[in-house]
C-alpha cells in the first residue's frame, strides 16, 4: 500500500511543478479488482486493489453521494429547478444536451448521471451544491477522507480526464457500500434501466445488470487513461457483496471479468451467460470501440462514426494517423524555433496515440494543421507505453496549442527540443 501512496504523491508532485511527460506515463490503465461482503465489509476477493488509477464516470457516484446528502438535509428537494452555466453547457459528451440558461430539475439530473452519465448535468448539480465546480471537488474530496477512501482526489465532478483525478478498487468499494448505508433510500435510482429526456430514451450504460442473476447497480465508467471500469452490486440468497473493477480493456471483458469474481465470491462457479463467457483471468482484449474520452464505455455504440475526444490521458489505448518516421524526431533535437511539440498523452497501444493526436489537430486545427504526427516507443521500468506527439513547432504555437487543448479538457504539454527524447 506504502508503494502506491508514495506513487501518488510523486504523480501529483510532477504535476504541481508542471513536468508532464513522467506524470502522464505514471498512471498507464491499471487492471485491479476488489470484491467486499456489503454489510460487513469483508474482503473477499483483493487483487491490486490499492493500485492508483483514474476514476472516469464513476466519479459520479461521489456527486450523486453529495446530492443525496443535500436532498436529506433540505438543501435541495427532487422537484428543484437548477440553473444551467456555459460552464455546464460546454461540457463535453456523454451529457444531455444542456443549454446555457435552462434549468434542470435535481431529479432528472441524478436520472441523467445514473444512466446517461452526462457530464452537463454533473456540473449542474456540483454548481448548486459547490458554487463553482471546482469548490465542489473540494467537497468531494472531504467527504472522500471521512469515508475512508484515502487515496482518492477530485478535481471534477463528472470524471472527464484530469491527470490529478485519482483513486483504487478498495475506496470504491468503501464508496459503494457507504451509498447503500447512508442513502439507501436513494440506492434505487442506480436500479434504473432507462429514462426519457427530450424525447428520448435513454438507457443505463450497466449492461451486465440486465443479465448478472441479482445485480441492481451501481455505476459504469470509460476514459482512455482508466480503462473500462464498473462498480457494481448484486444480492443472492439474501447476501449483497460489492464489486469494482479498474482498468479493464473492453467494456465486455470488464463485464465478464465482473461477473466471474462475483460467482467466485458468492462461492458457486460461473453458470455459462447465454451471451459471452466469462473469462477467469484480468482483461486481455483490447477494445475495438472508439475510445471517447469522458465518455462513459457503453456510449461507444452511439458515436463509433465520430471521432475520438483523446483529453487528459495519462496511458491507455492508442492508432490511426501514421507516426511520423525516428529520424524526423532525432532531426529536431536541435535550437530551431520550429524544433518544439506538444505531447498530448501516452499510452499503452499505438492506436489510442494516434487518435489522440488525430482529435488534438481537430481540437486546434490553425496551430497545429501543419505539425508531424508521431507515436513513440518508449520503456517506463517494464512497461511500453505511446508517446502521442505533434513536432514541428515553433515554442510559440506549441504553448499556444496547449492553451487551446487545455481549455477543451485534453492533456497537453509542450515539449522543448531537450525533452524530446
Amino acid at each position: 500500500m506504502g508503494r502506491h501512496l508514495l506513487a501518488a504523491a510523486a504523480l501529483l508532485g510532477m504535476v504541481a511543478v508542471g513536468s508532464g511527460l513522467s506524470a502522464a506515463e505514471a498512471l498507464a490503465a491499471k487492471a485491479a479488482a476488489i470484491v467486499v461482503d456489503a454489510r460487513t465489509g469483508q474482503v473477499l476477493i483483493d487483487q491490486d486493489a490499492d493500485a492508483i488509477t483514474h476514476p472516469a464516470s464513476l466519479t459520479k457516484m461521489m456527486t450523486l453521494y453529495l446530492t443525496f446528502d443535500a436532498l436529506e438535509d433540505g438543501r435541495l428537494t427532487l422537484d428543484q429547478q437548477l440553473p444551467v452555466s456555459s460552464w455546464a453547457e460546454s461540457m463535453t459528451p456523454t451529457k444531455l444536451g444542456l443549454r446555457a440558461g435552462q434549468t434542470l430539475k435535481v431529479e432528472t439530473a441524478i436520472l441523467g448521471l445514473v444512466t446517461k452519465s452526462a457530464n452537463d448535468a454533473a456540473v449542474v448539480l456540483a454548481e448548486a451544491l459547490g458554487g463553482t465546480e471546482s469548490r465542489f471537488a473540494e467537497m468531494m474530496t472531504r467527504k472522500a477522507r471521512e469515508l475512508g477512501m484515502r487515496h482518492t482526489v477530485y478535481r471534477n465532478a463528472s470524471g472527464l480526464p484530469n491527470m490529478e483525478q485519482v483513486t483504487t478498487a478498495r475506496d470504491y468499494s468503501f464508496l459503494s457500500r457507504a451509498l447503500m448505508r447512508d442513502h439507501a433510500k436513494y440506492y434505487p435510482y442506480f436500479s434504473r434501466r432507462n429514462f426519457v429526456y427530450g424525447g428520448r430514451t435513454l438507457a443505463n450504460h450497466n449492461h451486465l445488470m440486465s443479465r448478472y442473476e441479482g445485480m441492481d447497480g451501481i455505476k459504469t465508467g470509460y476514459t482512455v487513461a482508466s480503462g473500462f471500469n464498473l462498480a457494481a452490486s448484486a444480492v443472492r440468497d439474501g447476501r449483497r457483496l460489492v464489486g469494482v473493477v479498474l482498468g479493464g480493456k473492453s467494456a465486455v471483458s470488464r463485464d465478464n471479468r465482473m461477473a466471474a469474481l462475483l460467482d467466485q465470491a458468492f462461492g458457486r462457479p460461473n453458470r455459462g451467460r447465454d451471451d459471452a463467457p466469462v473469462m477467469a483471468s484480468l482483461d486481455t482484449t483490447r477494445s475495438d470501440a472508439i475510445d471517447g474520452e469522458g465518455d462513459d464505455d457503453d456510449e461507444e455504440v452511439e458515436v463509433k462514426a465520430k471521432p475520438v475526444r483523446a483529453s487528459l490521458q495519462t496511458a491507455a489505448v492508442p492508432a490511426a494517423i501514421p507516426a511520423a518516421p525516428a529520424r524526423e524526431e532525432k532531426s529536431t533535437r536541435g535550437g530551431s524555433p520550429s524544433h518544439w511539440g506538444v505531447q498530448v498523452g501516452a499510452f499503452s497501444s499505438k492506436a489510442a496515440g494516434n487518435k489522440a493526436v488525430s482529435q488534438a489537430v481537430k481540437q486546434a486545427p490553425f496551430l497545429l494543421r501543419t505539425a508531424k504526427a508521431s507515436v513513440v516507443e518508449a520503456k517506463t521500468g517494464k512497461d511500453t507505453v505511446y508517446r502521442a506527439r505533434l513536432t514541428g513547432l515553433d515554442e510559440k504555437d506549441a504553448r499556444k496549442a496547449c492553451a487551446v487543448l487545455t481549455k477543451h479538457g485534453h492533456h497537453c504539454v509542450a515539449v522543448s527540443p531537450g525533452e524530446r527524447g
